[in-house]
Formats: C-alpha cells, sequence, structure tokens
C-alpha cells in the first residue's frame, strides 16, 4: 500500500512501474485546483513539483479572491502588496485588515474567500460613552480589537454604528457580540462579577438595520434569562453570545452598501447595567451557519 501510493506521487522521472502523478501537466493540475478550496490546495502542492507550480498560479488564484479585492487593498500602504502573487494577496487578505482608524476589520474567510467585517465598540456612538459613571472602557484579549465597552448602569441604553463598504454580491448577517457581566483574570483563571447586572431580564432590547437600498431588520431579545436554572445558573451570563440581527442581500459591490445598525433598550422606568458591548459582526449568512455547526 505505502510503495503503491510512493509510486504515484512519482512522475516519470523517477519511477519505472508507468505513469504517476508527476507525469500529470501543470496546467492539468491548475484546472483541478480552481474548483478546490485554498487549504485544499496548500496541502496538495506538496505531492511533486507539478503540483507546487500549479498551486503558486495566479490563474487559480484568481479565481479565490473577490471580484473586488482591490477595494481591500485600498486599506494597506502599496508597499505591502506591490510586486506580490495573487496566492500571497490571498494570505494577505486572509489576516485582518484594519481601517477607520483601526475600529473596523474586513478579511477573506480562509476556505471560501468570502468577505466578512467586524467593527468596534470603539467605532459605535454610544450612549453616556464619556461618563465613568455609566461606561468604562477595558482592555481584554477576549476582543479581536482587545478592548470592550463595559456599561455599569444607565436608563438610556442606545447603541448605534454605521459602515459603508462595496460589499461583494452575497448574502450576510449582522450580528451584536455581548457579555453579561464584567470578566477578568484571578490566579490565572477566569472569574466574572455580576455585581452590575440587572434590568436586562424586565424589558427586551430591541435592535434594528438597515441599508442604503431599502433593506430592513429588526428583532427583540431578552439579554437576561428570564427563569434561572438551580442547577446551572443563569446560561446568558459570563459567556459571549452573538445576537443575530438580520440578513441583508448585495446583489452587486458598485455602489457601496451602507449599512446602519443600533440596539437600543430606552424605557426609563428602570436602570439597566452590567453589559460589555465587544463589537459587530457582518458575515456571509451560510458561512456563518456551518462555523456554528462546526465545519
Amino acid at each position: 500500500m505505502g510503495s503503491s501510493l510512493s509510486n504515484l506521487t512519482e512522475g516519470a522521472n523517477g519511477s519505472t512501474n508507468g505513469p504517476g502523478l508527476g507525469d500529470i501537466p501543470e496546467s492539468c493540475v491548475a484546472c483541478v485546483f480552481l474548483y478546490l478550496t485554498p487549504p485544499e490546495i496548500c496541502n496538495l502542492a506538496r505531492l511533486n513539483r507539478a503540483f507546487r507550480g500549479a498551486a503558486s498560479s495566479d490563474a487559480v488564484w484568481e479565481t479565490k479572491l473577490p471580484p473586488n479585492y482591490h477595494d481591500l487593498l485600498d486599506f494597506l500602504p502599496p508597499e505591502r502588496y506591490q510586486n506580490l502573487s495573487k496566492k500571497d494577496i490571498f494570505a494577505l487578505l486572509s489576516r485582518p485588515v484594519p481601517f477607520d482608524d483601526g475600529n473596523k476589520e474586513v478579511w477573506l474567510d480562509r476556505v471560501t474567500g468570502r468577505v466578512c467585517m467586524s467593527i468596534s465598540a470603539k467605532g459605535m456612538a454610544i450612549t453616556g460613552i464619556e461618563d465613568r459613571r455609566y461606561w468604562n472602557w477595558i482592555p481584554t484579549e477576549e476582543s479581536r480589537f482587545h478592548v470592550v465597552a463595559y456599561l455599569q448602569q444607565i436608563w438610556w441604553f442606545e447603541v448605534d454604528g454605521v459602515v459603508k463598504f462595496p460589499f461583494p454580491a452575497d448574502v450576510y448577517t449582522l450580528s451584536f457580540r455581548l457579555h453579561l457581566g464584567r470578566f477578568s483574570k484571578r490566579l490565572g483563571r477566569r472569574v466574572c462579577n455580576f455585581e452590575h447586572t440587572h434590568g436586562w431580564d424586565i424589558k427586551p432590547v430591541k435592535f434594528e438595520l438597515s441599508t442604503s437600498d431599502g433593506q430592513q431588520s429588526s428583532c427583540e431579545f431578552c439579554l437576561d434569562a428570564c427563569e434561572h436554572d438551580d442547577s446551572s445558573g443563569n446560561h446568558k451570563r459570563g459567556c459571549w453570545i452573538e445576537y443575530k440581527v438580520g440578513e441583508f442581500i448585495v446583489s452587486d459591490s458598485e455602489p457601496a452598501t451602507e449599512v446602519r445598525f443600533s440596539m437600543k433598550q430606552i424605557d426609563c422606568t428602570h436602570s439597566k447595567g452590567g453589559l460589555c458591548v465587544d463589537s459587530v459582526f457582518i458575515i456571509p449568512s451560510d458561512l456563518k451557519e456551518r462555523k456554528r455547526k462546526g465545519f
């Protein structure tokens, strides 16, 4: 079995037992690579010289990049991508590309090459954020932006944001990433404090999104569970939860799509607090669903 596989990976120059994978023309290998994912291509590149050459072909990697990948490159200084192959450009864009003073990031999914985005709490308009009696900024490694907004207590809770970007044609899901309770490290262990956590089980928070071409979506969630399980506690506390606001459809990257989003609980009959606001994610909908299922 092992010797047979070895013979297959050898070509005409290294085997006397008939044709092997090394005899396949590089152009034919490149045609096959058009139907494979970037991780699959990189794995097969280790087989032999023909596969390695095809795995570096600009013609192959051009198909893995979104049609408007130049819009992402515009956020980078030219010296970062000039003279790079398409494969290296894909590798560059599969890492987060910051923009808007580092408060927003865009990147390509490493498997599908589709565009994903995240927006920091610092890139949003938060009512009362400048008043330390209500809000604080907490540095943390649990956020891709290394900082989250922590609400101690407030009566009028409102967070708004907007992004204008030439999203490629796709169906996108927008969600808020939130955490009930203040977390920290103590003796190397993660601990949560719920001293300020209150008011989120009384009335729901309203989430909304709208786009420049008239699409709208809204929903409501109670951020704190109304019923407590004595054995496991409140399952919504002490962990990051992504709240899906809705979906929007982009049919063309031109003109750029403007997306507005918000969450609010402005019933001033009660105060609320003890909430961490991290970021907003905009991810292709089926890609997000596959990741949720562990694919």
